[in-house]
């Protein structure tokens, strides 16, 4: 299948190295920077003539069928849009899913008006420390999932943030409610440049049954990325950069006894698992939206930036509880890279 990647930074490039792990035809890539196209042609082997610096130019020129975008988030709806307006079968969009929720639902309403499937590149479902992670605390010994707690450096609430919401969805198979925010007062320069901003500090996110989402990322905080999954029976730790998961469980005789019987005898658990890694689990992203396969939507890209809105509005509001629901500002838009 024709294919295109608009934006060839560092997550381009590595889409690049996907789009030609899973045979598909590149045809064009398109990036203002003429640095960036050069390490294209550098680290991906891409001729000079697949080079666009114009994504409309590129988009008419080749007739893409797949068309990939990783630019900075700014640009996402204009090219997502663009994309299934040319013809595009399928669009692959990074994360975040748009830099407001009008553009997110116009990206939806865009790809669903001209049969495009669109596939944004929230790639926790296919990463072991997930999959794994979900296969234990679903298991009748764990007894269901009760918190998230994600304790990590500053990676920012837009960039990674997004991805750890998408995350929780995945885990309790619910859409989240209701959000809670603590941002950091200091704005720290952003390595994308200084048109963009980015936040630190806590958030807390509730599902409808109760289920909980916790994430530290202070500024003060600059290392790993470490998430705690707790329930009725057990508790798992991962270290997501380590590649390392331990869990420990309730004897089976006493999983029935009150949650206030917190130190009961218990089985240990560890495992290793893959370190965390872009590029395998977007490959997986692509194949599964190519083949029409439980990939993640558009809708749940939306989810992840409606948990974002929503956190600031807390944070400006006295860090008010805020719910997810029509009541957002879906016309704000906001600085994220």
């Amino acid at each position: 299948m024709r294919t295109v990647v608009i934006g060839a930074g560092r997550m381009g490039r590595r889409h690049i190295q996907v789009v030609k792990s899973l045979g598909l035809e590149l045809v064009g890539i398109c990036d203002p920077s003429s640095e960036s196209l050069a390490l294209a042609e550098t680290e991906q082997s891409v001729a000079a003539e697949l080079h666009f610096k114009d994504a409309t130019l590129m988009l008419a020129a080749t007739s893409p069928e797949i068309v990939v975008v990783a630019s900075t988030a700014p640009t996402h709806c204009e090219y997502t849009c663009a994309a299934a307006e040319a013809g595009a079968k399928v669009v692959l969009c990074e994360k975040p899913m748009g830099v407001s929720l009008a553009e997110c639902d116009r990206m939806i309403e865009t790809c669903r008006a001209h049969g495009t499937r669109l596939a944004i590149n929230h790639q926790m479902r296919y990463m072991e420390q997930y999959t794994a992670a979900k296969e234990i605390v679903d298991s009748d010994a764990f007894g269901g999932l009760g918190s998230v707690t994600v304790v990590a450096g500053n990676f920012g609430m837009s960039m990674n943030g997004t991805h750890y919401f998408e995350m929780f969805r995945y885990m309790t198979g619910e859409a989240p409610v209701e959000v809670q925010a603590w941002f950091s007062p200091d704005l720290l320069s952003n390595p994308r440049g200084p048109q963009f901003s980015d936040r630190a500090g806590s958030i807390r996110v509730t599902t409808a049954s109760g289920k909980r989402f916790y994430m530290e990322i202070g500024p003060d905080q600059g290392h790993g990325m470490h998430v705690t999954y707790a329930g009725p029976n057990g508790r798992l730790d991962v270290d997501e950069l380590a590649g390392k998961m331990a869990w420990v469980v309730r004897e089976e005789q006493y999983r029935e006894l009150p949650t206030t019987r917190y130190g009961m005898p218990n089985i240990q658990s560890e495992r290793a698992i893959a370190p965390a890694d872009a590029v395998t689990p977007t490959r997986h992203v692509l194949e599964a939206v190519i083949k029409g396969e439980d990939w993640p939507t558009g809708e749940d890209g939306r989810r992840a930036v409606a948990v974002l809105v929503a956190a600031y509005q807390s944070d400006e509001n006295g860090h008010v509880p805020v719910r997810i629901d029509d009541k957002l500002d879906r016309s704000r838009v906001f600085p994220w890279a």
